[in-house]
């Protein structure tokens, strides 16, 4: 049997991995400043995490949430302390695209209507909503455009108004970093008025922090970074380190009812003793403030860069060229050993790595690109 080709590799091929290194089979060490997609937070095999799962992997692995499961009620208290958001509930899932897909569907439960505001260069998933709310046509199977949803740019207030007024809409789903799209924020004032003008439509806010979330900001949430209080918040990738979970927060204006989401794996107890260590971690090494240390670094260095444009913030920047970047992206892999991202800006080169890196390491970056360009 063949794997099923849908995916371009590099002829790359990791077996462990510490800290912010990879190595392949012949012993190389590669620098990694993608996190496979943001998803390492605190780091490559870290003491802490292995730990943990070993200890709970000796206990018990998984049960259904047919039962209790005081993992989850530790997860949510933990959660709530370091995002001071102590007054949302937690659902627990598998996966990003799982989260918002409960969330739109928690929006449409909570509105009783069904029309989505999504943003041009989206990325939410791949699954039947959350594609839907993607913009990107290729990945849309005619399946999936049952949905109905409208684009708009971001910063456009009166445009996000005028659809609002049709009193049809459930959600508007946002990223306040988008990840796949190319590092674009919306303008701290459309923020703001988006949230106003939810609440006065009776529209459910979503924030999608799959990326942004857990302190790769700088911020807990990179919604934070305003003073808005979205109905829903949807997180995965670092928020386990590697080990699958996903998750949505939800404000209390939205109420459960038995039934309403379920899940097979979601908040299964090596999914929740993951995430604890994750937050062990984060705040035993102060990650959230590093982020924002290692963000101003990264800024005076790419300053020195003729021609790039710095995108982002915290742990979650780019650089873009007026070049597409996927020969300079092999190069960095071949020739310098350091793993990079690309997005659906095919000039933005991504920098999502471990909340633990270190000058050190995009000093290095910086040599390596300075040499190839």
């Amino acid at each position: 049997m063949k794997l099923f080709d849908v995916y371009p590799l590099y002829e790359v091929c990791p077996v462990r991995a510490k800290d912010v290194y990879v190595y392949d089979e012949a012993g190389t060490e590669y620098l990694d400043l993608y996190g496979g997609h943001a998803v390492i937070s605190v780091g490559h095999s870290h003491p802490h995490y292995v730990k943990q799962l070993e200890k709970q992997l000796n206990k018990i692995a998984f049960y259904s949430n047919a039962v209790l499961n005081p993992l989850q009620q530790k997860l949510a208290e933990e959660i709530g302390e370091q995002s001071c958001l102590h007054n949302y509930q937690l659902f627990l899932c598998s996966s990003g695209a799982e989260a918002n897909e409960n969330a739109l569907k928690l929006a449409s439960f909570h509105t009783g209507k069904k029309r989505i505001i999504a943003f041009k260069n989206s990325f939410h998933g791949r699954t039947s909503a959350a594609v839907a709310v993607t913009d990107n046509q290729k990945i849309n199977a005619p399946l999936n455009q049952q949905q109905e949803v409208t684009f708009i740019h971001f910063n456009d207030l009166e445009g996000l108004e005028n659809e609002l007024k049709e009193e049809d809409v459930c959600a508007v789903i946002f990223e306040s970093i988008q990840g796949v799209g190319g590092l674009d924020m919306p303008d701290d004032e459309f923020v703001i008025g988006m949230n106003t003008l939810c609440h006065k439509y009776n529209t459910c806010l979503i924030a999608d922090e799959v990326q942004s979330g857990f302190s790769r900001s700088g911020k807990f949430f990179a919604f934070q970074h305003n003073n808005i209080q979205p109905h829903v918040i949807t997180m995965a990738k670092g928020m386990g380190n590697g080990f699958p979970i996903g998750g949505i927060l939800v404000h209390p204006d939205l109420k459960p009812k038995h039934g309403m989401l379920g899940t097979t794996f979601g908040g299964n107890h090596l999914a929740c003793t993951a995430s604890l260590a994750v937050l062990e971690i984060i705040k035993k090494n102060k990650l959230q403030q590093h982020a924002e240390t290692m963000d101003a670094y990264f800024r005076a260095k790419a300053e020195k860069i003729s021609g790039a444009k710095i995108k982002g913030r915290g742990l979650m920047l780019g650089l873009e060229f007026n070049f597409e970047v996927g020969p300079l992206r092999k190069r960095l892999i071949y020739e310098k050993n350091i793993f990079t991202g690309g997005s659906s800006k095919k000039n933005v080169l991504r920098i999502l790595p471990p909340l633990t890196v270190q000058k050190k390491h995009f000093d290095r970056f910086f040599d390596a690109l300075e040499d190839l360009l």
